[in-house]
């Protein structure tokens, strides 16, 4: 099976304006390959571009900016097999991190949880990547 970028559209209400990242910095925000969905790492950014200064708030933005992606291709958390989270400050942002995800994401795919020292953007606290698939 030949492998397919998943574009999201312009303007979607999820992504905003974020959404020419993905041109810009030349990468998809997901492909479908043998039945799976890569999706890349996404950051909690809000349409407007912004970002929370919370972990509460990034970890919110980027389960939803996930979510779209799995909706913009008929899935949704409960087909995700495997999550990957990267964390800048793991010990100090966990709680409020497992907080929303317990509340938002109510499936138990596999997840990975790393600490990082720092993401590609400083303030940035949360990046998530993961894979579902499709039925």
């Amino acid at each position: 099976m030949a492998s397919s970028a998943v574009e999201v559209p312009e303007g979607n209400e999820v992504f905003g304006v974020t959404g020419s990242a993905f041109e810009r910095f030349g990468y998809s925000a997901a492909v479908r390959s043998n039945g799976l969905l890569y999706i890349a790492g996404l950051i909690g950014l809000r349409p407007d571009g912004t970002c929370p200064e919370d972990i509460e708030g990034q970890t919110e933005w980027a389960l939803r900016r996930t979510e779209e992606i799995l909706r913009l291709e008929g899935l949704g958390f409960a087909d995700l097999v495997e999550v990957v989270s990267y964390h800048v400050d793991i010990h100090e942002n966990l709680a409020g991190f497992m907080e929303v995800k317990s509340r938002l994401v109510k499936e138990r795919p596999a997840w990975s949880m790393i600490g990082a020292s720092g993401l590609a953007t400083p303030g940035r606290l949360i990046e998530i990547r993961s894979v579902a698939a499709y039925s």
